[in-house]
């Protein structure tokens, strides 16, 4: 890697890590889940930039993918605009803290003082067609059924969230229109 890719590769680790504890600091659920998906895009990026085309690109589109479905849902489910609605996303702070502080102590002395083997077996010819092989191989049917349902599955969130149908909006208007107009003829002269 070039000095540039190394220091893009510490710029998005950095934007990771805040844009990952943003989504505990803002106040929506909305910008929660925008953090959450800056936070794995960059992660996304850094694969990329470690030659691992396939996990860089499935991992950036399956969290675009996924956080496009929460805000479908959380307007469809809330009713208004969640951006709009301050709310704390930490309940408990002081078990959340708590549990945070201890579970990077144990995974921090776990990275510490785990025995690390010191020679390393070579790569294949081609690391990433065999990573992707090993966990597509058999699920390749699953993602091609999954893609579709996935797009179904917004078009219908979208479809309920509206509080009116497709078509009722052209006859309100029109029929308001004429309603509110004194003159003889109505709408479209």
């Amino acid at each position: 890697m070039t000095l540039i890719g190394e220091v893009f590769f510490w710029v998005l680790g950095a934007t990771a890590v805040l844009s990952g504890a943003a989504v505990f600091w803002v106040n929506s659920m909305a910008r929660a889940t925008y953090a959450l998906a800056i936070s794995f895009v960059a992660v996304g990026l850094q694969l990329l930039l470690l030659d691992q085309a396939y996990l860089g690109v499935i991992t950036i589109l399956m969290m675009v993918m996924e956080m496009a479905v929460m805000a479908v849902y959380m307007v469809m489910f809330m009713g208004m605009n969640p951006a709009l609605m301050p709310m704390s996303m930490v309940h408990d702070k002081r078990l959340s803290l708590v549990t945070a502080l201890v579970t990077f102590a144990l995974l921090a002395a776990g990275i510490l003082l785990t025995p690390w083997p010191s020679g390393r077996p070579a790569p294949t010819e081609d690391v990433t067609v065999a990573l992707g092989m090993a966990l597509m191989e058999s699920k390749m049917l699953a993602m091609i059924v999954l893609s579709p349902v996935m797009v179904a599955t917004i078009v219908a969130g979208v479809s309920l969230s509206l509080h009116r149908g497709r078509y009722d909006r052209y006859g309100d208007d029109l029929e308001r229109a004429a309603a509110d107009d004194p003159q003889p003829g109505g709408v479209g002269r």
